[in-house]
C-alpha cells in the first residue's frame, strides 16, 4: 500500500509539473535512474532534466563523458557543496524558455528520485535567496507550496520520492543486509550488470578480471579471487555473491576506488567554549575537560572546534568511535602535530588536543 501511495504522489507531481528534474546519485547513475519515472515523464509530454548530484565524488572526465553520451539534458552538481547549482538554474531557464515560446505563461518545476539522492537539499539550494514568495493557489494540496524561482518559473516544494519496489534494487542500495539474503546471487548479478553499464573498469581493475562473457563469470572470478571455495575447488557462488554485496553496501567497493572516498563530514562547533579557554589561557587538555565536560559530551554527530591561542592550537573533536579518529582529523585540518591530548567518552569518543 505504501508503494502504491508513493507512486501516486510521484504521478501527481509529474502531472502537475512542466519540467521534471530526476535527481540521481552520480556515483551510481545506472542504479539510481528510474526508467519507469522517465517513461512516465515522456508519456505525459513533460520536459525531463537529469541532475547528477554528489558529482564531487566522481572524476570530472568520467562525468563529462557520461553526459556526452546521454540523450537527455543532464547537469552534474554537488548540492552539499553548492557546486554547479548555478548551471542547474541556467539549464532550467533554458528549458523553460522553450515552453514560454510555445505560449506557456508560467512553468512549474518538480524534483523526483529515490530516497537519499539529495532531492530536498537541491530544493533548499534552489529556494535559497532567489525564492521570493509562495503561490496562494486555491485547492492546492495541503503541505505543498509553489516557490517562486523567477518571475515565471515556480518550484513545486514537494519532492516525488520514488519507492524502491524491486527487492534486488533494495539490496543494492543497502536496504537489506547482504548476510541475511536467502538468495544473494540475483541481486549480485544485477549489481554487476549496473557496474558494467556504468564503469566496468571498477570490476576489472579491483579483481584483476581480464576476460569474461557474462555477469556469472565475473561473480565466479570474484569468489575464486577471494578464496570462497567449496570442497573440490568449486566456487561457493552464494558466498561470493554475499561477499560482493557486502563490499558494495559498506562502501569498501565503489565505482571509482580511492577517488570516491567520502570526505569527513562534521559540524563546526565549540566556538564559545574555545573563547572561554582563550580568556582563561587554558592549555592543559585535562583542565579543559574538567571544566567543560558536560558541554562537550560526545554523541554520534561529529563536531569540531579549533582556535589559535598564544602560539598553540587548541582543538576539540567529538563523535568518533575511536579517539584516534578525532586526533587524525584535527591534525589533517590544521596541518600540525598533537603534543598533548585527552580522550573521553564511552560509546562515542571525544578528544581535546594541543597542537604545536
Amino acid at each position: 500500500m505504501k508503494q502504491k501511495k508513493a507512486w501516486r504522489v510521484v504521478r501527481e507531481v509529474i502531472d502537475e509539473a512542466d519540467i521534471v528534474v530526476e535527481v540521481v546519485d552520480a556515483r551510481d547513475p545506472i542504479g539510481t535512474r528510474n526508467l519507469k519515472v522517465e517513461r512516465l515523464v515522456k508519456e505525459s509530454g513533460k520536459k525531463l532534466l537529469i541532475v547528477m548530484n554528489k558529482a564531487d565524488l566522481v572524476p570530472k572526465e568520467w562525468a563529462e563523458e557520461y553526459k556526452r553520451k546521454s540523450d537527455v539534458p543532464m547537469v552534474f552538481i554537488s548540492a552539499r557543496k553548492r557546486k554547479g547549482t548555478g548551471i542547474l538554474r541556467k539549464e532550467i531557464k533554458k528549458i523553460a524558455k522553450g515552453l514560454f515560446d510555445e505560449g506557456k505563461e508560467k512553468v512549474k518545476v518538480a524534483l523526483v528520485g529515490y530516497p537519499n539522492v539529495g532531492k530536498s537539499t537541491i530544493i533548499n539550494v534552489l529556494k535559497g535567496k532567489h525564492a521570493v514568495g509562495v503561490a496562494p493557489i486555491p485547492g492546492y494540496t495541503k503541505g505543498k507550496q509553489l516557490i517562486r524561482l523567477s518571475k515565471k518559473i515556480w518550484l513545486i516544494d514537494s519532492p516525488g520520492v520514488v519507492p524502491i519496489d524491486d527487492f534486488d534494487e533494495l539490496v543494492i542500495r543497502g536496504g537489506f543486509p547482504a548476510d541475511k539474503i536467502e538468495d544473494p546471487v540475483k541481486p549480485a548479478l544485477k549489481l554487476i550488470k549496473h557496474i558494467l553499464e556504468t564503469r566496468k573498469e571498477a570490476l576489472t581493475e579491483k579483481y584483476d578480471i581480464q576476460e569474461f562473457e557474462s555477469e556469472e563469470q565475473i561473480l565466479e572470478a570474484i569468489g575464486r579471487k577471494k578464496g570462497l571455495l567449496r570442497k573440490g575447488g568449486e566456487v561457493d557462488i552464494e558466498e561470493a555473491a554475499r561477499y560482493f554485496l557486502r563490499e558494495w553496501q559498506t562502501g569498501k567497493f565503489t565505482l571509482f576506488g580511492r577517488e570516491e572516498k567520502r570526505e569527513e563530514e562534521f559540524q563546526w562547533a565549540y566556538s564559545d567554549i574555545l573563547e572561554e579557554i582563550e580568556r582563561e589561557l587554558l592549555l592543559d587538555p585535562r583542565r579543559i575537560l574538567w571544566k567543560f565536560r558536560e558541554k562537550i559530551e560526545p554523541s554520534n554527530v561529529k563536531r569540531v572546534g579549533i582556535k589559535e591561542i598564544e602560539g598553540f592550537t587548541v582543538g576539540i573533536a567529538t563523535g568518533f568511535k575511536k579517539c584516534d579518529g578525532g586526533i587524525k582529523l584535527l591534525e589533517k585540518l590544521t596541518g600540525k602535530k598533537v603534543i598533548a591530548s585527552e580522550c573521553f567518552g564511552k560509546k562515542w569518543k571525544g578528544v581535546i588536543v594541543i597542537l604545536e
